[in-house]
């Protein structure tokens, strides 16, 4: 029976983690992170799957210490695996294994390399993305590809709708690729880093709205950005309006300078430079519901620029 130890976090993690159990290769060692108390934890729990199946679970802040390093190769195993791990791992622990180390990646690889992948694709429009299962080098995410799967990304899918379609496809990939991986045929094939790009990861200030943006480009940002991430904002003089849900609407008479959020009968509408608009479906002021029904009370107007 081969062995593996498995850095994971996420929903990713957990069902990647079910995979390879189901696969038949015995995990000694499950390496995963506290969830930390200020973030949203919408996402299930690595640590919590594994202790079910009765797995030994460590939980280090730095996984690149000689004490992790001493657990992982007490464990003896043949392979090493991440899946969403949010640490970059050293030479030490991708060297620690005889059969390698490999990494699922929330894109199609060479796209998208780095952090927060779904996010940025949604964030530049693109219309589909995946996962991808690769070999572990020190650069991130530039390892030889061994399989990767493809999901559409719909003009109105929000990212963890996304999420969800790449967790399904990561384990997917996965639960293809072992059998080819156990046995020692898999052939990975190295990727051409100049197809695609490193993304950084992305902060709530990151989420602020240029004025100057197109329907388009905002309309992607809000989804993108929405539950449960921070969302999409603008500051107001009344606070700080935030995004939840646009839908695309119909070009505006009077396009203006800068998007203005104006109310138009029953209805909130994002009026921007390139002439369309966006219905607005949900928001808030001051981490309080805006609607058609408070909007003249709370913005004292029927009409606010978002760059004033």
């Amino acid at each position: 029976m081969s062995r593996a130890v498995v850095f994971a976090y996420h929903n990713v993690g957990v069902r990647c983690l079910l995979a390879l159990l189901a696969r038949g290769v015995e995990v000694p060692l499950v390496v995963t992170h506290t969830d930390n108390p200020n973030e949203d934890i919408w996402f299930a729990s690595v640590a919590k799957t594994a202790a079910l199946h009765g797995l030994r679970v460590i939980t280090p802040e730095d996984a690149n210490t000689a004490e992790v390093l001493a657990e992982v190769q007490a464990a003896r195993a043949d392979f090493l695996f991440s899946f969403y791990y949010r640490q970059m791992m050293g030479a030490p622990l991708l060297q620690s294994v005889p059969r390698g180390a490999y990494n699922m990646h929330g894109s199609l690889l060479p796209l998208y390399r780095g952090r927060v992948p779904v996010n940025w694709a949604i964030i530049r429009g693109e219309t589909e993305t995946g996962a991808t299962l690769h070999t572990m080098e020190i650069k991130p995410d530039a390892g030889a590809i061994v399989d990767q799967m493809a999901v559409p990304i719909l003009p109105d899918d929000t990212a963890q709708q996304v999420f969800e379609k790449v967790t399904v496809a990561a384990e997917t990939v996965l639960w293809r690729s072992l059998p080819a991986l156990l046995d020692g045929s898999a052939r990975p094939q190295p990727q051409d880093l100049s197809k695609g790009s490193y993304f950084g990861g992305r902060k709530p200030e990151d989420g602020r709205i240029n004025p100057a943006w197109s329907a388009q480009i905002v309309h992607d940002f809000v989804r993108a950005l929405t539950h449960p991430y921070p969302g999409a904002f603008a500051d107001l003089p009344q606070g700080r309006l935030r995004l939840w849900q646009t839908w695309r609407v119909a070009g505006v008479d009077n396009k203006p300078a800068l998007a203005e959020l104006r109310l138009h009968g029953d209805q909130m509408v994002l009026a921007c430079p390139d002439g369309a608009s966006l219905h607005v479906l949900a928001a808030t002021l001051a981490d309080a519901p805006l609607t058609p029904d408070n909007f003249r009370v709370r913005l004292g107007a029927d009409t606010v620029t978002l760059g004033a």
